[in-house]
């Protein structure tokens, strides 16, 4: 989804039960449907509507009410519920002339692929019909996660120190647990957990 503030409020809201229950349903006075919606979303936003704000050599032209008014529609609710947030710095026309290439695909689709392969197999041992860290119960997170008392304090403090809210201290482990997977660790240090902390959403100034 491009241009993700830009859609209607409403719209972006009715995501918060398909993202959180991979279920959408659909009620009308004859009865409920249930359709699956286990999806990865991506989504882009700018950093103001104007799409200069905070960026050097670029005047941000929005107004405070138009900053505020864009903003406001990520609520808390739906940036709990995304996972990994990025913050992309401007492509500059020397960064498009050239110089050197980084890891190609394929080497990712490599360590994608040996993730999920561990991510199956943990759950196949215990006999969860589930194949991704990001499908987890929080029940399943105590059962099946173990976390040292390391980067147990260090996600405390930092959920703490931010805010976190209990849905996020969740997913929090759950991404750790796919940064340690993606790097073929069998447990959760504390690098890991600070990586995860890195991947949540910076707070808006205007």
């Amino acid at each position: 989804m491009d241009e993700f503030p830009e859609f209607d409020r409403r719209v972006i809201e009715s995501l918060r039960q398909p993202l959180e229950d991979k279920v959408i349903s659909v009620a009308r006075a004859k009865g409920t449907a249930h359709f699956p919606a286990n999806v990865l979303l991506i989504a882009a936003m700018n950093p103001c509507p104007c799409g200069n704000y905070g960026f050097r050599g670029k005047q941000c032209v929005c107004t405070p009410s138009a900053l505020q008014r864009y903003r406001r529609k990520m609520s808390g609710p739906i940036m709990d519920r995304i996972d990994i947030w990025l913050e992309v710095d401007r492509v500059l026309p020397a960064d498009l002339s050239g110089g050197q290439e980084g890891e190609n695909s394929e080497f990712f689709r490599n360590k994608v692929e040996q993730a999920r392969s561990i991510q199956r197999e943990r759950f196949e041992k215990i006999g969860k019909k589930i194949s991704r860290n990001s499908e987890m119960s929080a029940r399943d997170l105590i059962n099946v996660i173990f976390l040292d008392k390391g980067p147990r304090q260090t996600l405390d403090l930092a959920a703490e120190r931010l805010g976190f809210s209990p849905r996020v201290y969740h997913r929090m482990i759950k991404v750790a647990r796919t940064i340690a997977d993606l790097e073929g660790a069998e447990n959760i240090s504390t690098s890991h957990i600070l990586e995860a902390v890195e991947y949540r959403p910076k707070k808006f100034d205007i």
